[in-house]
């Protein structure tokens, strides 16, 4: 795989001469349990010295798992919903957190995702929501705080920081996995016209660079592309200028 990084290359040289810089958080979904991709995953995020948010689901999460991300601080686990299940009617896009069921019954399970999770990891868990498919209904969104959430991640650059008295957005702005065709790497110049894009509107303060710039992994299903570019991208981010993100250890006392 040859890929031309000459474009984000020059645009990062741009952020240099402007003194400007960027921040930067990696986000990895669908972990349950060990297993050898997670072990790569490790591997690499230890490499280029880059943290990595987990989002575990928690009703399928294991004690393997939990003593696993204990050994390896590099691992900052999050939630993903509940169960990653499917709520939605067959004629709509997937969801487990839009208002497909009761509001109540919703409420329940982001609560118990937290529970368990506390459980699983103790302070090591960041109070940080993904929503399965990064779809949510605004009423889920507003009631989060009340649960004991600080943090929203879905895709796409945030419209606004904080979509709920107390909740923090950030979002996730790369996926190299092109899941509606192949399954496989999207191309890779797409990829990095994508990211300059991203970049320069930042710069230009078209778009909110307050905003950490999230790149989202699933490392299950990741090909051998996906992983050598995976590495060669946040290498090239982390070559500056960057400064990384981390969420926010503190959890919100329920309402």
């Amino acid at each position: 795989m040859k890929v031309d990084w000459y474009s984000l290359e020059a645009e990062l040289a741009l952020w240099r001469q402007e003194g400007l810089s960027l921040p930067l958080w990696w986000r990895d979904d669908d972990a349950i349990t060990t297993t050898p991709q997670l072990e790569r995953l490790t591997q690499l995020s230890d490499a280029l010295g880059l943290p990595v948010h987990l989002a575990v689901i928690p009703r399928n999460a294991d004690h393997a798992l939990a003593d696993y991300v204990q050994a390896h601080s590099a691992l900052v686990p999050v939630v993903h919903g509940w169960a990653h299940q499917n709520h939605a009617p067959a004629a709509e896009k997937k969801a487990e957190f839009r208002l497909h069921r009761p509001l109540p019954e919703i409420m329940k399970d982001a609560k118990a995702g937290l529970d368990r999770l506390t459980t699983l990891f103790g302070h090591r868990l960041r109070p940080l929501f993904v929503p399965p498919w990064n779809r949510i209904a605004p009423e889920v969104v507003q009631i989060l705080p009340t649960l004991g959430f600080t943090t929203l991640s879905t895709a796409t650059p945030r419209k606004i920081a904080q979509p709920a008295p107390g909740l923090d957005q950030v979002n996730t702005h790369l996926d190299p996995i092109d899941w509606r065709g192949t399954r496989g790497l999207v191309a890779p110049d797409q990829l990095v016209a994508q990211t300059v894009d991203l970049l320069r509107n930042r710069r230009l303060a078209h778009a909110d660079n307050a905003e950490p710039f999230g790149y989202l992994t699933h490392h299950l299903v990741h090909d051998d592309e996906i992983w050598t570019f995976t590495h060669d991208f946040l290498r090239r981010l982390l070559d500056g200028p960057t400064t990384l993100w981390t969420a926010p250890e503190t959890l919100r006392r329920p309402q």
